[in-house]
């Protein structure tokens, strides 16, 4: 029985690659080599793989069949090779962009407009390029495909993940007038440690230390900060921090928690289908983990009506929850999340959402993408009482800059504000936890 080329996309095999170069560094014509590979992509999409041919073997027969007539070097053919591998067996121009480590985002705008991120700064890729926007469109479908996701004229808008956990959105048109469009952000699997973030110069040994005994006293915290600020790979670190013998249920639209537990229960959102039926939402999946028995509800990402149930949640005996939001701020944080449960349709007065806040919230972490690219956690904030129908907070550490280095690089200093004990710090010690205690005056 013959094998389709899709049913070879998985044949383990280890393909010849050449140096990570510019296309039209080896291929000065540009035209050539577009006509060439929209030619041999367009020869092996139908096509069937006879039995008695390896993979290898079948796709150099078709390139050797398709430049038969043009005098190509054995850089240039095997360049091309290159190419084609990319889009039988990876992401097509995209492959070695996401394998490449020090890239930790990736956008295309159009087929020869294509950005990077690297080391928190853009910039624009010229080593990389599509054939034309149904190329763009055929790479989207070869990611999403297997997470169950779908792109097209009725559906032109998608959020998912890739196998390794990096994130990825897709628009098309008609929503994008300048033709498709994909933002990757990348999973940084390096980063998962505190001792990562202390080494970078993310936070000090203080702050994780104080972090790590929130956890484990089960406070209720928020992660918060702006798109790429790194909110969920702190999220990451601290469920590191959750004893081992907890059970934990995540909740994400994408899965992108990477959890090293032993009892974790991972849940995500779906999408509704061409009948717009089926759809499972965030506050769908949080009522229903209330009924798992959890120890611990990690929401990958709070920004609508489910924030009213996870609050109650918290507030009913689920302590220790940890979620994500986006805001400028703690303060923009607390606003944020009042605003997502008047969103709930319920007819609960401001005061009493926010004595609900007050009784539920513990910590508000809040983590900034600074001016050189580098991120920080620039607060840990408790929310310290509920007065005049206001909610009070306090910081118990900051990060004050003052300015910039000559050579760019943000300076400043980490306060810890150790005059008085945190509220939070009974919370902690009723669950045994001390280590904290060297860290304040004991008034």
């Amino acid at each position: 029985m013959k094998k389709s080329l899709i049913e070879a996309f998985n044949i383990e095999r280890k393909p010849q690659k050449v140096t990570y170069v510019s296309d039209y560094e080896i291929f000065p014509d540009k035209k050539l080599l577009d006509d060439l590979r929209t030619k041999i992509v367009e020869n092996l999409i139908d096509k069937e793989i006879p039995e008695d041919k390896l993979l290898n073997q079948f796709i150099n027969d078709e390139i050797d069949r398709t430049i038969e007539g043009y005098d190509l070097s054995n850089l240039e053919r095997s360049h091309l090779y290159n190419l084609i591998d990319n889009e039988i067996n990876g992401y097509g121009p995209l492959t070695e962009l996401l394998e490449d480590k020090n890239i930790t985002e990736i956008m295309v705008n159009s087929p020869k407009e294509i950005y990077i991120e690297i080391d928190g700064q853009i910039i624009k890729d010229e080593s990389v390029s599509f054939i034309n926007d149904e190329h763009i469109i055929r790479t989207i479908e070869r990611m999403i495909g297997p997470m169950g996701r779908t792109i097209d004229a009725t559906n032109p808008m998608v959020d998912s993940r890739l196998k390794d956990g990096s994130r990825i959105n897709a628009v098309i048109p008609p929503l994008s007038t300048k033709g498709p469009v994909i933002t990757i952000r990348k999973f940084r699997g390096e980063m998962t440690k505190a001792d990562d973030m202390i080494r970078i110069g993310s936070m000090t040994p203080y702050m994780a230390t104080f972090l790590e005994a929130a956890v484990k006293g089960k406070c209720n915290i928020i992660v918060c900060g702006g798109t790429g600020s790194g909110k969920t790979t702190l999220l990451n670190i601290l469920s590191s921090f959750i004893p081992d013998d907890e059970r934990i249920i995540t909740i994400e639209d994408a899965a992108e928690l990477k959890l090293e537990k032993e009892h974790v229960i991972s849940l995500e959102t779906r999408v509704t289908n061409y009948d717009n039926e089926g759809e499972v939402t965030i506050r769908d999946l949080v009522i229903n983990a209330l009924r798992m028995r959890p120890d611990r509800i990690i929401v990958g990402e709070v920004r609508g009506k489910e924030a009213f149930d996870m609050l109650q949640a918290m507030n009913t005996g689920h302590e220790g929850s940890l979620t994500t939001l986006h805001a400028n701020g703690p303060k923009d944080a607390l606003n944020r999340l009042e605003t997502m449960v008047l969103m709930s349709g319920l007819d609960i007065p401001i005061r009493a959402i926010r004595e609900y806040i007050a009784s539920a919230i513990d910590l508000v972490v809040n983590i900034e993408r600074m001016n050189d690219g580098k991120r920080k956690i620039t607060a840990i904030s408790e929310l310290e009482k509920f007065e005049d129908g206001e909610l009070e907070l306090r910081d118990i550490f900051a990060f004050r800059q003052k300015g910039l280095t000559q050579s760019g690089e943000v300076d400043g200093e980490y306060i810890l504000y150790d005059e008085n004990l945190p509220k939070v710090y009974k919370k902690i010690a009723t669950k045994g936890i001390t280590d904290i205690d060297f860290m304040f005056h004991q008034k």
